[in-house]
């Protein structure tokens, strides 16, 4: 790994005196796949609305591109473009499959970006679907257009909230395949949260559980599932918490 994309120092995001997400410090690596895990509720999809700068912390700052943003600062529009989401739930336009996917490029000002449409279309299995209407599609197409979408623009770093929750295996491995091979042809930083403890094993370089808002441990992928430094990581392993 190389040097840190996102450095999180003294985070904390509250509402009223309850606490979401609380992080001392944290750095993640530029290029890697980070998966962040947890039970539900536990502050994990609060943590990516904070890397993706879509509300500020209560406090602390996070570094991104060698730059700190705390409670109070604006994040240029240059920095937020580098960064993009994938949720749990696909939000996709009342319109076909490619302009479903050309729609990042349209509000960039691409007005030549067929080829590279296609292009994400083609990695991700739909380019024969490219002219139906979206919502003509399964349930796991439309997750893998959400993803040709996000990738399309070619984001530093992809984020992902259980982007295979409630999908068939099929779809499931579909999607790992595709997250897998972004990262290695394009280097691109990759956190993911998720639930499926299996998902993270198969996927991850470095693995953290998010218990109560706060970060139990962060640890290589076969050091947290086979040697953890943590009886509650092993317990959260070994399926014996349960919330």
């Amino acid at each position: 790994m190389s040097e840190p994309i996102y450095q999180l120092r003294g985070l904390a995001k509250t509402y009223g005196d309850h606490c979401v997400v609380d992080v001392p410090e944290l750095d993640i690596q530029k290029g890697e796949i980070f998966c962040v895990v947890g039970p539900s509720g536990a502050g994990k999809s609060t943590l990516l609305r904070l890397l993706n700068f879509l509300e500020p912390p209560t406090r602390g700052t996070i570094r991104f591109h060698g730059r700190d943003y705390g409670p109070l600062d604006q994040v240029p529009l240059e920095h937020r473009r580098k960064v993009t989401t994938v949720f749990q739930r696909s939000m996709l336009l009342n319109r076909t499959v490619w302009a479903n996917v050309n729609y990042g490029l349209w509000l960039r000002g691409d007005r030549s970006s067929g080829a590279l449409v296609d292009e994400a279309l083609d990695q991700v299995g739909l380019k024969h679907v490219a002219r139906q209407h979206a919502r003509t599609l399964s349930g796991g197409e439309l997750q893998r257009v959400a993803l040709a979408r996000a990738m399309v623009i070619k984001p530093d770093v992809l984020l992902l909230d259980e982007p295979t929750a409630n999908l068939d295996p099929y779809n499931v491995g579909l999607i790992e395949d595709i997250v897998r091979k972004l990262n290695l042809d394009h280097g691109t930083t990759v956190v993911l949260v998720t639930h499926n403890v299996f998902q993270a094993k198969r996927l991850a370089h470095r693995v953290a559980l998010l218990l109560e808002c706060e970060i139990v441990e962060v640890a290589e992928v076969h050091k947290f599932f086979e040697s953890s430094d943590n009886p509650r990581t092993g317990a959260f392993v070994r399926g014996e918490i349960v919330y």
